[in-house]
């Protein structure tokens, strides 16, 4: 007995040392995970653009690269033409003057002259094929170098499109980081406005609950022994739970006047059994009888006015016992009802 006095002496004086730092913590994990996930999504996002876009930018540098080579065949094609042509206008005009000169050699040249005449038509006929083969390479060359043109613009769209996005992802990091200050700012600023409430509630309740030994103070948590509040294997408060919840409840509703609605607070109630198994057609396991007994809490706390929206049960079975081991000393304390007020 003089070491459970010492337990609960050395709880009490260390309940305001550390009351709400395990909240705070938790809550700024949540925040800064919250801020990382929307970081991270962000980041994806902008990614996924600055991907595409590049992809968009590698598949027109190919199409240009295949169009600059066509252009350059098409203009060999066009070089070679011209040369075609410039060969045959050459062979030409040599042929319109050797049938100008037969021509005035007389009758006897007839012979040769004609087949002149013949060799000039063969030419003018394939000079005005390499002609019409000129100009259709050209065409397309016209038409290559406009397609190129406009790559290349599509191109520079793209390049400054990219620019913008990026720009748009650094501006959404500035943002998220400045989001992520303010959050930390307001969450600190109503963290500090609870702890100074809870400290409140938790003096009234010691003074409520100066005379009672079977009620402890274990970190932030005001422990109820089972046995206070339930019969063995039962989850329907005593008379003498009853009284206890009753002067829980009233300062509760007292406090709920205080706290201002801006601060989402909440009063958690947790069961807890100890190690040894239990199996009833009404509890098949401790889970089931650890959840009903602080649902029985809960209820009990709505029928005498504390709001319902601010309550939360929960039931952990044998798997977060306060001692070790199965002396009865340990397992008496690991029965038990944690009530905690906390923000959500």
């Amino acid at each position: 007995m003089a070491r459970g006095r010492s337990r609960r002496g050395g709880s009490a004086e260390n309940a305001n040392a550390w009351p709400g730092y395990v909240d705070v913590l938790s809550t700024l994990l949540l925040v800064v995970t919250f801020l990382m996930s929307l970081f991270m999504i962000a980041q994806y996002f902008a990614a996924q653009e600055a991907g595409s876009k590049d992809s968009a930018l590698k598949k027109l540098t190919r199409q240009i690269s295949e169009l600059t080579s066509i252009l350059s065949l098409e203009k060999g094609k066009a070089k070679a033409a011209e040369d075609d042509l410039s060969a045959l206008q050459a062979s030409l005009a040599a042929l319109k003057a050797e049938n100008a000169a037969l021509a005035g050699a007389g009758s006897g040249a007839d012979d040769k002259a004609k087949a002149a005449d013949a060799q000039i038509a063969a030419l003018s006929q394939n000079l005005e094929a390499e002609k019409t083969m000129s100009k259709e390479v050209l065409s397309k060359v016209d038409i290559l170098n406009a397609q190129l043109l406009e790559l290349r613009r599509q191109m520079a769209a793209l390049n400054e499109a990219l620019g913008a996005s990026e720009k748009k992802a650094d501006d959404s990091d500035k943002t998220i980081k400045d989001l992520g200050t303010r959050l930390n700012a307001a969450l600190a600023r109503e963290v500090q406005e609870l702890q100074r409430y809870r400290s409140d509630f938790f003096g009234r309740l010691r003074e409520l609950l100066k005379d009672r030994k079977d009620i402890r103070v274990v970190g932030d948590r005001f422990v109820f022994e089972s046995e206070v509040l339930f019969a063995s294997g039962a989850a329907t408060l005593t008379p003498e739970g009853l009284a206890a919840m009753d002067q829980m409840a009233a300062a509760i509703v007292e406090l709920e006047k205080q706290i201002p609605k801006e601060i989402d607070w909440a009063l958690q109630i947790d069961g807890h059994t100890d190690a040894r198994p239990i199996s009833s057609a009404q509890f098949p396991s401790n889970w089931e009888l650890s959840t009903a007994r602080s649902s029985s809490v809960v209820k009990y706390m709505i029928a005498r006015g504390v709001p319902a929206n601010r309550l939360v049960a929960a039931g952990y079975g044998e798997f977060r016992p306060l001692e070790g081991g199965t002396s009865d000393d340990a397992l008496q304390k690991n029965r038990r009802i944690e009530l905690k007020l906390t923000n959500r």
